[in-house]
């Protein structure tokens, strides 16, 4: 997906909402745990009941992989599911890879080739020749951690170097822009970061924002748009539980909608004022 196909979704839905897929199975309703597969169905019915709302989804690969085969079938499902059925909407594997170069392309074929996912999340600690694999696909994304939403994140991601006086994840802004540009990479920032993404865009004018901590995490969408936003919107705002997980009976895909609805409400203001749509 181009650049300019996912800012079209996101005038055409008029939200740039990415809900993430983190389904738990000892969270999702009992009465799905009688079906063949619980987690798809799950899915499928999440991604029923907000696709009208949302540009992207965003399944967290441990929730699967916690699950051995039977997790990769579930996200295999989910995906082709995606893909078939909503095209339009942007996929994300938030998978966190990245290793020396001949392995991190096997994580970029696996996900790109084999699953066909639009994007996958990728650690930048290894430098370059971790990342560039991922960058080498026509029309895939690398979104790659910049400043996350977790407490941890002040353990190294704010510590700055003395040889240029600018914090790690500024070094990693910085060099990350030789290696990819604003049609094939992506950065994570955390809304619990929202301050901070001012000056983050003074580095990345021009890159999307991936952006979880939203709703449960407690981070503001107000203060996200207000500081991260561009002239092609330029964010992809996540929540995870606070959507799928809004009700555990047999109404949680309405639970969902309505709550995927309400962000989108918002979200179309947004981008209303901010003369985007």
């Amino acid at each position: 997906m181009t650049r300019e196909e996912l800012y079209d979704n996101i005038k055409k839905k008029r939200s740039f909402l990415c809900v993430g897929l983190d389904s738990d199975i000892k969270k999702i309703p009992e009465h799905l745990l009688d079906c063949e597969d619980p987690i798809f169905e799950f899915n499928k019915a999440i991604i029923d009941a907000t696709a009208k709302y949302t540009v992207a989804y965003k399944p967290n690969i441990a929730f699967y992989e916690a699950h051995g085969i039977e997790g990769w079938q579930s996200l295999n499902k989910t995906i082709l599911y995606l893909n078939e059925n909503y095209p339009d909407i942007f996929t994300i594997a938030d998978a966190k890879r990245g290793d020396i170069g001949n392995t991190s392309s096997m994580y970029a074929r696996a996900f790109f080739e084999n699953m066909n996912f639009d994007s996958v999340t990728v650690a930048p600690y290894m430098g370059e020749d971790s990342v560039s694999p991922f960058c080498q696909y026509d029309g895939k994304w690398v979104i790659l951690l910049a400043l996350t939403s977790n407490s941890g994140a002040f353990d190294f991601q704010t510590l700055v170097d003395s040889t240029n006086n600018k914090t790690l994840y500024k070094n990693v802004l910085e060099t990350s822009k030789k290696w990819g540009n604003a049609d094939n990479m992506m950065y994570v920032v955390g809304a619990t970061k929202a301050d901070m993404l001012k000056e983050i865009r003074t580095i990345v004018p021009d890159n999307f924002l991936l952006v979880p901590g939203v709703g449960a995490q407690g981070g503001s969408l107000e203060e996200v748009a207000q500081n991260g936003l561009n002239s092609k919107c330029g964010l992809l705002v996540n929540s995870s539980r606070g959507i799928i997980y809004k009700s555990s009976d047999k109404d949680f895909a309405e639970r969902a909608a309505e709550e995927a609805e309400k962000m989108q409400k918002k979200m179309d203001n947004i981008l209303s004022v901010n003369g985007l749509i």
